[in-house]
């Protein structure tokens, strides 16, 4: 640490000089201490990065692709954690046929996986209804990950949506 040295000086007259003390602070110690504490904010840092998933969005200046109906695959996230879905597009003048199934690994994850197996390229529209939290998109958007849903889209819920909800008392 600090370490006091005493030099007895080489004296040729009889008059006596005081003993000049020299001190030397050993910073062996102090910078220890600064790499541990740098070491251990860098491995915190490096440990606390977050998850996230990269969503790409349109950037809203070009026109909307329209999706044929043979490609759309549309989910309508309703409360409770239910999932309804139908195949294709659902209009006024042809109203769909409307399955509920849930995020459960034998729900929409076999549905999604069933329709890729029946095309090739499908159209996934994800429409959050007025029930819907938060968490059902989450795992939506998880599920497109998982089943690799290469085109997916999230859509306002239409007029003829919340017809075919209110129609099935959803």
């Amino acid at each position: 640490m600090a370490e006091i040295s005493s030099s007895a000086p080489a004296g040729r007259g009889t008059k006596p000089r005081r003993k000049k003390m020299s001190t030397r602070i050993d910073m062996t110690p102090m910078v220890d201490l600064a790499f541990l504490l740098l070491t251990f904010f860098i491995l915190t840092a490096s440990f606390n990065k977050p998850t996230v998933m990269q969503l790409t969005m349109p950037d809203g200046k070009g026109t909307p692709s329209d999706v044929s109906e043979k490609q759309a695959l549309t989910l309508l996230l309703g409360k409770n954690g239910q999932v309804h879905y139908f195949f294709g597009l659902n209009t006024e003048a042809r109203p769909a046929t409307l399955h509920t199934t849930t995020f459960k690994s034998e729900g929409l994850r076999r549905v999604l996986l069933q329709r890729q197996r029946q095309l090739p390229a499908p159209t996934v529209l994800i429409k959050a209804g007025q029930d819907a939290k938060y968490r059902d998109l989450v795992d939506a958007l998880d599920e497109m990950t998982i089943t690799d849903q290469q085109k997916y889209a999230l859509v306002d819920l239409s007029a003829a949506d919340r017809k075919l909800l209110e129609k099935n008392s959803l």
